[in-house]
This record gives structure tokens, C-alpha cells and sequence, in this order.
């Protein structure tokens, strides 16, 4: 029974970081903007924001793999940390789409809502790929291609190991 208590506290803490990036996601000024400089800072913002983003999963994949053949290393903080790092990069990938596509009109079909760009980023990273929302322009085109290289490459990965080692069950000592 005590053992049950770290992962109830790891889950709600985890489930209470997706919360608070939902929330972030969906206060997050998109709205197109007249000065140019400031479309450019918000771009190069949100170019910097995902490559923090990929960055972090990509490591903290890393390190998961190093001890996900062990079963008595199963460390439930940096697993933890893992499934909510890949929580905020489908709300990066996300605001990348919807920023790109209210700074480029054109650039995306569909996709005019925080919710189209949950659904196109989801839908992209899980390689399921509807076809109702898809790049239209150059731009799209480019990240979305990035999000492709990602997913195959750090996502499936991540949610491999996170779903592996979560259900998992730590030897008693």
C-alpha cells in the first residue's frame, strides 16, 4: 500500500503539469499581429520553444532508455517528467501550427482554432494524418515535416518506454 503512494502522488503531479500546459496553450496570445517586428520575435520565440522542447524529450528519452531494460530501475520522477515533456511537445507542435497559420494565412487548410491545432498536431505526431487539416504552404510544409521527424525519431520512442515502464510494478525489496 505505501508503495502506491509515490505513484499516486507522481500521477497527480503529472496530471496537474498537463493541466497547467492545456491552460498556458490556450492563454497564449496567437492573434495576428501589424508589427513586423513583433511577428518576428513571436516566431523566432516559438522556433525557440520547440527546439527547447525537442531538446528536453529528446534527452530525457535518452536517459530512459539507458535503464528501460532493467526492470529494477524503473524511476518513476524522470518517467514521470518524460510523459509530461511529451504532453508539452504536442502543445508546442500545437502553437507552432496555429501560430504559423495566423501569421501566413494560406499556410494551412482547416486549421483556424487552438482546437484544429491540437487535432492537425495530434493527428501529425501520432502519424494518423486525416487529411481535413494538412500544409498547404512552404512554410507549414517545413514544420510539419519537422514534426514528422520528431515523432518517428522521439515520440514513439518516449511514449514507448513511458507506457512500458508504467506498467511496471517496482520489485519489493
Amino acid at each position: 500500500m505505501t508503495q502506491d503512494r509515490p505513484y499516486r502522488r507522481e500521477r497527480r503531479r503529472a496530471a496537474l503539469a498537463c493541466l497547467l500546459l492545456a491552460v498556458a496553450y490556450f492563454l497564449v496570445p496567437v492573434e495576428q499581429d501589424p508589427n513586423e517586428l513583433r511577428l518576428v520575435l513571436r516566431g523566432a520565440a516559438t522556433a525557440v520553444l520547440v527546439a527547447l522542447i525537442s531538446w528536453l524529450v529528446t534527452g530525457l528519452v535518452r536517459r530512459q532508455l539507458l535503464v528501460a531494460d532493467d526492470p529494477g530501475q524503473v524511476q518513476l520522477r524522470p518517467l514521470v517528467n518524460l510523459a509530461v515533456a511529451l504532453v508539452a511537445g504536442l502543445f508546442t507542435f500545437a502553437l507552432a501550427d496555429l501560430v504559423i497559420a495566423r501569421s501566413a494565412p494560406g499556410q494551412f487548410v482547416n486549421l483556424n482554432t487552438r482546437i484544429d491545432a491540437i487535432y492537425f498536431a495530434l493527428a501529425t505526431l501520432t502519424t494518423v494524418g486525416y487529411g481535413d487539416v494538412h500544409a498547404e504552404g512552404q512554410i507549414a510544409r517545413v514544420a510539419v515535416s519537422l514534426q514528422m521527424v520528431f515523432s518517428i525519431g522521439v515520440v514513439a520512442t518516449g511514449a514507448s518506454i513511458v507506457l512500458k515502464q508504467l506498467t511496471r510494478r517496482p520489485a519489493r525489496r
